[in-house]
């Protein structure tokens, strides 16, 4: 299938230009860099700075808004960002009341924000952080969980982002990040694997009608594969084995974020709605926030990602609903 695109080593500087662009009234991109920028900062708050490979679009840029980040740093295709871009993006916003920085948990994201933390530290920038390691699945014959940082990701953006807009100060903002990241669960399944940029060569091999649970965002292979059946079974399995990770679900409040994975269609991500709902009801789990669409994707792959965030706070429920002007919210 053809990608229209130009030359594959120009996809991330292109991405950057293209969206600064048809957001220009909100988001500007820095030169030379993957960082993309809110407008209209008005260091009355913490900042918080969030970013990762690209190949995951809308994440990160679209989460930056009011509300949300006010920086987001693109590296290229599956790989993090430089510490010297993640550096400069945190020396951009520039925040009196310091930056809080989020981190998918993947060792190279990990490594490469972290020190630039402690270099931006090293040059008197007030910086925290907090690591996402929402990823619930196993490794295939270990049966090691995996604890990856995928789409709930998005949850903890818009989550911290309206508690730093509603005046959180820096500490108690990771400790909230911290509780966020603790309560959330998600789990994924592929009905087709994501291409390389430029290739028609795809990241792991499905074949036809086959479907493979617990895959990763880069296009790490899950925990089983097998022929695929329905989306009511997709719906149930991924449910099921989000459930078991919470006791007591009948007293629990959740938000659920139901993830398209790059080429999903809308028709399929809202059956698919439906049947979770169905679960839902069945399992008489009170679900008080829903959300669906593409949040966190992997180029092209096929497939879709469930997320279950426990709402410990009713804070966080209300900052879930606080209004953004995030474009991809």
């Amino acid at each position: 299938m053809t990608q229209i695109l130009n030359k594959p080593e120009d996809t991330v500087s292109q991405i950057l230009n293209g969206v600064s662009f048809i957001h220009q009234e909100k988001l500007e991109r820095v030169p030379q860099t993957g960082i993309i920028k809110y407008r209209h900062v008005t260091n009355q708050s913490v900042a918080i700075i969030s970013g990762g490979g690209s190949g995951h679009e809308p994440a990160h840029f679209g989460y930056v808004g009011r509300g949300m980040l006010q920086a987001s740093i693109s590296g290229p295709v599956f790989v993090p960002p430089s510490v010297e871009d993640i550096l400069q993006g945190i020396e951009e916003i520039n925040a009196p009341k310091g930056t809080l920085l989020i981190i998918k948990n993947f060792e190279a994201d990990v490594r490469n924000f972290l020190e630039a933390k402690k270099q931006a530290r090293q040059k008197g920038y007030l910086v925290e952080h907090v690591i996402v390691n929402d990823d619930c699945s196993i490794e295939k014959g270990s049966y090691r969980k995996r604890r990856r940082g995928v789409a709930g990701t998005v949850f903890v953006h818009k989550i911290l982002g309206a508690a730093a807009a509603n005046g959180m100060n820096l500490n108690d903002l990771k400790e909230l990040g911290e509780d966020v990241v603790a309560s959330m669960n998600t789990l994924g399944v592929a009905v087709s694997s994501g291409r390389k940029i430029g290739s028609d060569e795809r990241v792991f091999k499905l074949e036809k009608d086959e479907i493979s649970f617990g895959i990763g965002i880069h296009g790490e292979p899950g925990y089983r594969k097998e022929p695929f059946f329905s989306s009511e079974y997709l719906a149930n399995e991924l449910l099921n084995k989000l459930l078991v990770r919470y006791s007591e679900i009948s007293s629990k409040q959740f938000a659920i974020l139901i993830n398209g994975l790059g080429s999903t269609t809308l028709m399929e991500q809202f059956v698919f709605s439906n049947d979770i709902k169905r679960l839902l009801e069945l399992e008489q789990v009170n679900c008080v926030f829903q959300k669906s669409g593409n949040f966190m994707t992997s180029t092209d792959m096929s497939g879709i990602s469930l997320t279950l965030l426990e709402i410990k706070d009713l804070s966080w429920l209300d900052y879930l609903k606080q209004e953004t002007d995030a474009f991809a919210w």
